[in-house]
């Protein structure tokens, strides 16, 4: 159906993104399928996946880890990521997550406010919400999960026996580290701005004739309790951005971007160059 891409948030949540990351490099991920469509909700995956059996391919439960403690900071907006988790248990969520199809923050779902608030730990980038309002718009088919009956979005079902073939699969899971991403025409990266402080940022592109320029969105300034590894730097000597490398789309990634700040009262920053 296409791929997809998540930005992490692991700046604003570290225990979440490091327990996502946990499960992909245990391979938990790979191969799973989203066993949860609720049309104008959320769609789910994380807890299930197909693995090879004796005799054919049969579906699985992920195998899981410790439940993390809830970090809700992030509002459950169309395209965020969020952990599901237990009724009525905050600190309960291990390797399930969905993507909300719509504003879920308030009336109905009030995923901002119920059960501690469901953690935001990431969002759907580039164009990969046609692949997930894809996946929306499959006829979900309620099966026996292990439980209850769960509303399953499947491929080709022909109304009889359904097949490892019918699930919506997660074939591959590849995990790109950059110092930022460039999305919707807003580039996010944490820098160190040499005062011994780190900031997450986000600059709007505000013209790209004759030369691409942002500016900065005052509103997306946080400072951060530590450097990330990965962290762009500015010079207020000579008024130079450096980011490493950035994401600009679900294959490309350009690096040594270097940005030049020509208006310090907006913060407007017009690009040099990058390779």
């Amino acid at each position: 159906m296409g791929q997809f891409c998540i930005e992490l948030f692991e700046t604003q949540t570290p225990i979440t993104t490091t327990n996502f990351l946990n499960y992909i490099n245990s391979d938990a991920y790979t191969n799973g399928i989203f066993h949860r469509s609720v049309p104008k909700f959320v769609i789910q995956g994380g807890g299930f996946k197909i693995v090879d059996g004796t005799t054919r391919k049969t579906l699985a439960p992920v195998n899981t880890f410790a439940p993390i403690t809830n970090e809700f900071k992030i509002s459950n907006t169309r395209g965020t990521v969020a952990m599901a988790k237990l009724s009525g248990n905050p600190n309960s969520a291990t390797s399930q997550w969905f993507v909300n199809l719509a504003d879920n923050s308030g009336p109905p779902g009030n995923l901002d406010t119920q059960n501690g608030g469901f953690t935001v730990f990431g969002h759907v980038i580039f164009d990969g919400m046609n692949v997930i309002d894809a996946i929306e718009a499959l006829p979900p088919i309620k099966i026996n999960l292990g439980g209850s009956q769960t509303p399953v979005p499947l491929i080709g079902f022909n109304g009889s026996e359904i097949s490892t073939d019918n699930f919506v699969q997660i074939n591959q899971v590849v995990v790109t580290d950059t110092t930022g991403v460039f999305s919707e025409s807003a580039l996010t990266f944490a820098v160190d701005i040499g005062t011994g402080e780190a900031l997450a940022v986000k600059l709007l592109l505000i013209g790209d004739k004759p030369a691409y320029v942002f500016e900065l969105d005052p509103a997306s300034v946080t400072s951060l309790p530590s450097n990330p590894v990965n962290i762009a730097t500015f010079s207020s000597g000579n008024g130079q951005l450096h980011i490493p490398s950035v994401m600009i789309n679900a294959s490309t990634v350009v690096k040594n971007v270097k940005m030049q700040l020509n208006d310090a009262n907006s913060f407007q920053f017009t690009l040099l160059s990058y390779e």
